[in-house]
């Protein structure tokens, strides 16, 4: 393992709190892998810090009626505070509204500039008179180019799925006050990312990246073209050039500086200033970076572009162990709609170090995952209660019971002993193994397996027995010795995950938390003193998660009343599908032969990502059939398919008997 690793987790965005999903994806596994490398005897630098720019900054205070700084003050403080109670330990947690990343962030778009990688473009975009500003995407709605759809977002069509730019949108409005948008010409300054195409596939070759990851990336970077850098607004990294008043560096080129520059702030800080450079200059140094997978395109490809194009050295990412997401109970987290889990609230009730255990035991590592409560309470009833907490308490009441709360020697080892002994080597390499890939899931199933045949080897020994017979003293010492030092690799291979709790464990036993090694290597001294054991974890009872569970109750808002006269312009039909086939270049669309029995028609419907065409030729559908034509993708859509979802999962309502062309009311 390097020497000298550098880790950074994907800055938060100050514009909420935390939540299970972001904790699971990025900060867990940073921490983790940061608390594994320190036991390592690596020289170990763990950055992060808030991200502080961009629109929904300033949407989010508009609806609150505050300013920008007042807004991600709260969030900045709320999210270092949660941090700090879920034993997140960073070397330095930052925020992008410090004094030191603004120039840090001009230096770099000025270095682009100079060497030919960034340049102007002029065109038209939405702006609004009566607010005085041009608006991005997430400020505007309006009528969708596709379906008509009438509150169509500015990037994407909620109702087709189709995708646009927001200046293709018809009768544009602000979201925030509703006044009618007009196109006004403004210039904005764009990163060449084209001519990075062959520098960027090249490097990717050399990295040894999960599937996931580099099988994303690879295709994205053949497809580079020059991305727009630039916003029209005030809150933000302003351009550093004459003529650019009311331009700001997009939030996305200025947040992965961040990482910079909050590292030049911790060692400024320390006094310092160039400590800085043997991270971020010096080939040597092993970067990790941590994201989710929503994350990959800007931290795999735009930012080592950005670095590329610098003058100086600086380190690009070696490892880049983006996680997919986390659900809850089968859906998205979405606060908006109540599904979600408070999380201070929940650390009032559950310790930390069960919640940090049951994430990283469940971590969403290759492929989406699921917290739900029966599984958290399993996590915590099974497998810490019972097999760890219950080997570790049971080991350690005996010498306090019955041996006088003395460490036992270690006398002639028997086979059984031996294999015990070479089980736990066995397992604290493989636990070793699997923290410097990255792997909770496999982590912590190595302490459950370590717990699970410690409580074997306790209960085939017999140490209760071994107690009555004064011929087998030598044997219940030695027993308990291996007991002890099994203890002892727990505490070791479980502290990245269970920081707190092995605290409590190495104190119980007397004995000083030291490298990995080493704790491997020494052995508890026999005669010294235990002390008073306690137990570690507490049951979850069933009434516990059904109040857990009552509290996921989403806020369901209707849209506004319409009266019969209303609906009764809207004609439904039952239509059978014939034929179902991807829309080439399309990852939501399908293309569907309709048989209404009056007339076939094509209709194009945002549902492939939940259904296969093959599973939907014969169904029988309802269908808008009186929509007004669109074109979708050059293909001319004529009605509108019926589904249901929750923004997750999406669902045809199927009809089996009635007849085809009937109507729906």
């Amino acid at each position: 393992m390097a020497k000298k690793i550098l880790i950074t987790a994907a800055l938060p965005y100050a514009n909420g709190s935390i939540h299970l999903g972001h904790l699971a994806g990025a900060y867990l596994p940073a921490d983790c892998y940061a608390r594994f490398c320190r036991l390592t005897g690596s020289k170990t630098l763990f950055i992060c810090g808030s991200d502080e720019y961009g629109t929904a900054i300033v949407h989010g205070a508009e609806l609150l009626k505050r300013s920008p700084k007042e807004h991600v003050d709260i969030f900045h403080e709320m999210n270092k505070e949660l941090f700090k109670k879920l034993n997140i330990e960073f070397d330095h947690y930052s925020r992008t509204t410090s004094k030191y990343h603004k120039p840090f962030v001009q230096e770099f778009f000025l270095q682009l500039l100079k060497n030919g990688f960034i340049e102007t473009k002029e065109s038209l975009q939405l702006y609004s008179e009566s607010e005085d500003r041009f608006l991005a995407d997430r400020f505007v709605i309006g009528t969708c180019p596709k379906c008509g759809f009438l509150e169509a977002r500015g990037d994407e069509c909620t109702k087709c799925g189709a995708s646009f730019e927001a200046t293709d949108l018809k009768n544009p409005k602000s979201k925030i006050t509703g006044s009618p948008l007009t196109l006004k010409k403004t210039t904005h300054w764009f990163l060449k990312c084209d001519l990075f195409k062959e520098k960027l596939s090249n490097w990717l070759k050399g990295l040894d990246w999960k599937p996931n990851v580099k099988n994303f990336i690879e295709p994205y970077i053949q497809d580079l073209r020059p991305r727009a850098i630039t916003r029209d607004m005030s809150w933000g990294v302003e351009v550093p050039l004459e003529n650019s008043d009311g331009k700001v560096l997009y939030v996305w080129f200025d947040a992965p500086i961040g990482y910079i520059s909050a590292t030049k702030e911790f060692f400024a800080e320390r006094g310092m200033p160039d400590e800085w450079k043997e991270y971020w200059f010096d080939k040597e140094t092993k970067y990790v970076q941590f994201i989710g997978k929503d994350n990959i395109v800007f931290h795999a490809v735009i930012f080592p572009a950005m670095i590329m194009g610098q003058d100086y050295p600086y380190k690009l990412v070696d490892e880049l162990p983006a996680n997919e997401f986390l659900n809850l109970e089968g859906k998205k987290f979405s606060k908006s709609s109540g599904w979600y889990i408070d999380l201070a609230d929940f650390m009032t009730r559950y310790p930390v170090d069960v919640i940090r255990y049951t994430l990283a035991a469940n971590a969403p590592e290759n492929q989406d995952s699921e917290f739900t409560f029966k599984d958290f309470q399993m996590r915590v009833n099974t497998e810490l209660v019972g097999k760890f907490g219950n080997f570790i308490h049971r080991t350690l009441t005996f010498v306090w019971d019955r041996m006088d709360r003395t460490v036992p020697k270690c006398h002639a080892l028997s086979d059984l002993d031996n294999e015990f002994l070479a089980n736990i080597e066995a397992i604290a390499i493989e636990a070793k193994e699997a923290y410097s890939k990255f792997q909770l899931r496999k982590a912590s199933s190595c302490i459950m397996t370590l717990s699970a045949l410690a409580n074997v080897y306790f209960d085939h020994k017999k140490p209760w027995i071994l107690l009555r017979n004064k011929e087998a003293l030598n044997e219940l010492e030695t027993t308990i010795a291996c007991c002890l030092k099994a203890i002892k690799v727990l505490g070791l291979i479980a502290e990245p995950i269970m920081p707190g709790t092995c605290e409590k464990i190495f104190a119980m036993i007397n004995c000083s938390q030291t490298n990995w090694d080493d704790c491997m290597k020494e052995e508890i001294e026999a005669g010294k003193q235990i002390k008073e054991p306690h137990t570690l974890f507490g049951k979850i009872e069933d009434s516990q998660i059904a109040e857990e569970v009552a509290k996921l109750e989403p806020a369901v808002h209707t849209k506004s009343e319409i009266g019969f006269e209303d609906f009764e312009k809207v004609d439904i039909r039952v239509g059978q599908i014939l034929t179902a086939e991807s829309v080439p270049k399309s990852s939501k669309l399908l293309k569907l032969e309709v048989d209404f029995g009056f007339e076939k028609r094509t209709i194009i419907s945002g549902i492939a990502k939940h259904y296969q065409p093959e599973a939907l030729q014969g169904k029988k559908v309802m269908a808008i059939v009186n929509f007004k034509p669109a074109k979708i993708m050059g293909i001319e859509s004529r009605g509108m398919i019926l589904s249901a979802s929750d923004g997750t999962i999406l669902e045809l309502p199927l009809l089996a008997s009635a007849p085809l062309g009937s109507e729906i009311g």
